[in-house]
């Protein structure tokens, strides 16, 4: 007797799986080091790539998108929601309307990614498009506003406290992941730029005054913004 899954998961399929226990670890040290649970979240993120990597490669089993989709639920949707949430939480204690915000704010993006990710199964799997920003993407943006210093972050824009544009920014890829905007994957060396650039900002986050973390900030967010009408694939 063994377990089912033995023989019919892919390598691409086993890395899918760890990537999903990198969520839960990321879920669980939001809530005592978010820093570290920023860093998980991208380690999570060069995860994803490199599935998708060995998928073409070698191929994936008939679980593969099914497994892909619930792995993101745990890494790039339930995880980034708690870390924001965690940093109210730290920094305004048992304030309740905070809380409530982050709360909130949190629950919408996690339902938004759950939609998102369903939406993308069902329709946008096996092209090179897809509709509203990806869960991948949102949960970039938000691992690197933190360790980009959020707080400087907040002081550039007036002094507002940096949990507070944390859970705004929260709020607001909620609603682009469900927004009407088409977004085409990255090229393979693009992606592979980004990777190195995710690794580094995971690997030595303070290094250079964070200039690792920043530059995958303003990357990710150069995607975000300008790749519906300024990047695009021949095929």
């Amino acid at each position: 007797m063994q377990p089912r899954f033995v023989g019919r998961l892919s390598a691409a399929d086993v890395v899918t799986v760890a990537n999903a226990a990198l969520g839960f670890a990321a879920a669980a040290a939001a809530t005592v080091q978010p820093s570290l649970a920023a860093r998980l979240i991208l380690l999570g993120a060069i995860a994803d790539g490199l599935d998708g990597v060995l998928a073409r490669r070698y191929g994936s089993s008939d679980a593969g998108p099914m497994l892909d989709s619930l792995a993101d639920v745990a890494t790039f949707v339930v995880a980034p929601a708690l870390v924001a949430f965690a940093l109210v939480r730290g920094r305004f204690g048992f304030d309740p309307t905070l809380l409530a915000a982050a709360a909130v704010a949190g629950g919408l993006f996690v339902a938004a990614g759950v939609l998102r990710l369903g939406m993308y199964a069902a329709f946008d799997a096996d092209g090179h498009t897809t509709e509203g920003v990806q869960t991948t993407l949102a949960a970039t943006v938000l691992a690197a506003l933190l360790l980009a210093n959020v707080t400087a972050v907040g002081t550039v824009l007036g002094g507002v406290s940096g949990p507070l544009i944390a859970v705004a920014a929260t709020g607001l890829l909620a609603v682009a992941m469900l927004a009407p905007v088409t977004y085409p994957d990255l090229l393979a060396g693009d992606a592979l730029i980004l990777g190195v650039v995710q690794a580094c900002a995971l690997l030595a986050p303070d290094a250079l005054d964070g200039a690792f973390p920043l530059a995958l900030l303003l990357a990710a967010l150069g995607y975000l913004l300008l790749s519906p009408w300024l990047y695009w694939r021949d095929d």
